[in-house]
């Protein structure tokens, strides 16, 4: 009698395996052109890679004429609803403590919750403004949908372990040109730069301050916009840097000719998915005990460690070897 083999994601995602995946590139977009398009490339990339590669968030606190928000609320509405079967869009509703926020909530919430990944909070100094936006959202809605948080102040930056221990919490983003404004002449211009956002020790602190709690509570750190988009090779080093170097798995992006470079930064190398996949289909014939794989010896820790690689290498469209393929077919979507 043949034995069954163990998905990876039924042994290896427990207490500490930070089973939250999210697309690893964020697009924003508020304009109603540009909302259109990036849905529209959304669903020609998940056609291209046969799964959704990016989050589309629809802007209302920076896309919303000042005097119309209510309209630019019923029509990312609208969008959202008729988004391509399997597309994951969001909304960026208004701060908390703004006039509209409740009405957004309503309206967004309250019209389109079943389509909506996420909805992104800007603007968050503490775990009460969580808890309004919680609360806000149960008036709205009785679905329940992750909130994302955006904290931009060096007082936010302060409360971010206790913000992400909010179990509504899903995500928590840096809002790089807030924080650096709200230093009051501190921190100098060039810190919003490409360059220098990873130099400045303020601003390495904050972003170093926020993966840090994300990691620690099972939540996913996503990372700055890069403004300067007319450079993929710049916007690439700076996701590596984000990714290798402060934990970042996650990234905002503003424009569209941002998003393929961050997939291509996020991406493992070919050599480790295939070292990947050699050492998980091995493990899974052990029924997933310790193996000596190239004169090293790898248990349950190290294939923790292989299985996310290779949900990442899938998350950004990567080909997969057809050993590890089975793994990420609808039936066996974990």
């Amino acid at each position: 009698m043949t034995k069954e083999l163990v998905h990876p994601a039924e042994v290896l995602l427990d207490a500490q395996g930070g089973s939250l995946r999210l697309p690893v590139c964020d697009h924003y977009s508020g304009v109603e052109v540009r909302m259109r398009k990036s849905l529209q490339l959304q669903a020609e990339m998940m056609a291209e890679f046969g799964t959704c590669v990016f989050d589309v968030t629809l802007d209302c606190e920076d896309g919303a004429p000042v005097g119309q928000e209510a309209a630019h609320a019923r029509l990312v509405t609208e969008l959202a609803n008729g988004a391509a079967a399997g597309a994951r869009v969001a909304a960026r509703v208004h701060a908390v403590d703004h006039a509209h926020f409740q009405a957004d909530m309503d309206i967004i919430a309250g019209g389109a919750a079943g389509k909506l990944c996420h909805i992104m909070i800007p603007k968050v100094e503490s775990v009460d403004d969580v808890l309004k936006a919680e609360k806000a959202l149960q008036r709205a809605t009785d679905k329940r949908v992750p909130l994302h948080v955006l904290i931009e102040s060096p007082a936010a930056v302060h409360q971010a372990f206790e913000i992400a221990a909010h179990p509504a919490v899903q995500s928590i983003s840096f809002g790089l040109m807030d924080f650096v404004s709200a230093h009051g002449g501190a921190i100098p211009a060039a810190a919003m730069t490409a360059q220098g956002q990873f130099e400045h020790p303020l601003v390495l602190r904050a972003k170093l301050e926020i993966a840090a709690a994300c990691h620690a509570h099972g939540k996913v750190p996503s990372h700055c916009v890069v403004t300067e988009f007319k450079n993929p090779q710049v916007l690439e080093a700076c996701v590596q840097k984000a990714a290798r170097e402060l934990g970042y798995i996650r990234m905002w992006s503003i424009h569209p000719d941002q998003i393929r470079p961050i997939l291509r930064a996020f991406a493992p190398a070919e050599d480790e998915v295939r070292q990947a996949a050699q050492i998980l289909t091995s493990a899974q014939v052990q029924n997933w005990g310790p193996i000596s794989f190239g004169g090293v010896l790898h248990d349950r820790a190290s294939y923790r460690y292989f299985w996310q690689l290779l949900e990442r290498a899938h998350q950004t469209g990567q080909a997969l070897p057809v050993e590890v393929q089975p793994w990420f077919a609808p039936a066996s979507t974990h």
